[in-house]
């Protein structure tokens, strides 16, 4: 039995950044990887979408805008395989990286599936067919979480698919019913689209990205049936089956109807995927319950991303991981995720941090907003890019920001100042008199402070 100082469960954003933070701290660290270093992110979700939708974008910007800005395209074309390899490659050479990255350090990684007979133990069956079994003192379950299946429509891989399948489908298909309208949902419907497949989106809930700010909500939801998606929300799917041409999909919404496609993509939710063997207690939601220092129900386990519940982003994971980590080896006072950075990659981006508007008025909280239109910016006037706008929220009486949402061109790169400023508490002054470049984008986040206060000079 190999002994380690720790052993981490999951190669992804949580797992590979917490062992390469314990092994920073000296500790003698194995990663156990089922499949890939980097994770779903990096192989099947964050990095490879990303490569799929900036193709969309370009693609989009110069069938529709070439001519706005003196271009003339003739006989424009793509080739699908190529926009779906791209993507593909993209994702190879980061995996490499993290591999990379987890030898500098010095952190064994082992290809194989894990399972926990008990506190201290992980068993491994390897990739070549072999068995291990390692020893420490202190393990972390970073296994992440799947694509949550629809009751009775099953995916399977072609007609019923998942985002991983989504995003290395070898055929495009003519027309696609995505059910579910969070960012996942949203970000396919996207690129889908922009290459011309008929989209339809279902939704049960009033508002696309329904997490996010209804107003930011609202104007996605402007702009995207603008660029020729069918959106249909608070609408529920009342039967799905497939058919020997694709999926037929009976909904009741505003109206009943029966939609049919080639393709239907599930997006409406994930479930946690735990390793086999001890018993490990799970919240009320079926994800791994944590403490505040990240450890389970079993002395010396933890838990850490995705397998712990929502949000499940990757930076959040990589977050807790080295909080996890640092904690469990005395170097810091773990803490638990506050205000955290939420991101939709289509165009236009929306991005958010801090309470929405709905929720400070439930929590009955008195404050001010302010709000700047990217129609308003030189910049975007600049780019081409005017959709959307800078909406944040200052409470009273001292003025600090609670909350910023943003929906237009870069807002999810914009949005780490506004993260910045609420992590320090920083205040409608502070932001105020923080001088922004011109002519830039961000110059909206100054603009929309001072508006709160009825300051704004260029509205």
């Amino acid at each position: 039995m190999t002994p380690y100082d720790l052993i981490v469960i999951g190669g992804g954003p949580a797992g590979y950044v917490g062992a390469i933070r314990a092994a920073q701290l000296g500790k003698r660290v194995a990663v156990v990887e089922q499949e890939r270093a980097g994770g779903t992110c990096l192989n099947w979700g964050c990095i490879p979408t990303k490569s799929l939708l900036r193709n969309a974008e370009l693609y989009s910007l110069m069938q529709h805008h070439a001519g706005d800005f003196g271009f003339e395209l003739n006989g424009l074309t793509y080739d699908w395989s190529k926009v779906i390899g791209r993507s593909r490659k993209v994702a190879d050479k980061l995996a490499g990286g993290i591999e990379f990255l987890l030898k500098k350090n010095k952190v064994d990684y082992i290809l194989g599936t894990a399972s926990l007979p008990k506190g201290g133990q992980v068993d491994v069956l390897k990739k070549d067919g072999t068995t291990a079994q390692l020893a420490a003192p202190k393990i972390l379950i970073t296994t992440g979480v799947v694509t949550r299946e629809m009751p009775g429509f099953p995916m399977n891989g072609t007609t019923v698919i998942g985002s991983r399948q989504a995003m290395a489908l070898p055929t495009q298909p003519k027309e696609i019913i995505i059910i579910g309208a969070g960012a996942i949902g949203i970000e396919f419907a996207y690129f889908f689209n922009a290459f011309g497949t008929k989209v339809t989106v279902v939704e049960m809930l009033p508002n696309i990205l329904p997490v996010e700010d209804t107003e930011v909500s609202v104007a996605l939801e402007k702009a995207l049936s603008k660029q020729g998606i069918t959106l249909l929300t608070a609408t529920k799917v009342e039967k799905a089956e497939t058919t020997a041409t694709g999926v037929s999909i009976t909904v009741s919404g505003k109206k009943e109807e029966i939609l049919t496609g080639d393709v239907a993509l599930v997006a409406i939710g994930v479930t946690p995927l735990l390793p086999k063997g001890i018993a490990l207690k799970l919240d009320e939601k079926g994800f791994l319950a944590v403490n505040d220092k990240y450890e389970t129900n079993i002395s010396g386990i933890y838990g850490a991303g995705d397998i712990i519940g929502p949000p499940w982003l990757a930076h959040v994971a990589s977050w807790e991981a080295i909080q996890a980590v640092e904690g469990m080896f005395g170097k810091r006072k773990p803490q638990r995720r506050r205000a955290f950075p939420g991101c939709t990659y289509c165009q236009p981006q929306v991005a958010s941090v801090g309470l929405t508007e709905r929720a400070a008025k439930e929590k009955g909280m008195t404050f001010k907003i302010g709000k700047f239109p990217f129609q308003a910016s030189g910049k975007a006037q600049a780019m081409g890019e005017t959709d959307g706008f800078v909406k944040l929220l200052f409470n009273e009486p001292h003025g600090e920001l609670i909350g910023a949402h943003i929906i237009g061109s870069e807002a999810t790169e914009m949005i780490a100042e506004l993260g910045l400023a609420i992590t320090l508490e920083a205040t409608y002054d502070d932001i105020a008199s923080t001088i922004h470049a011109h002519p830039t984008l961000s110059e909206a986040v100054m603009e929309a402070t001072e508006a709160a206060h009825g300051q704004a000079i260029h509205i």
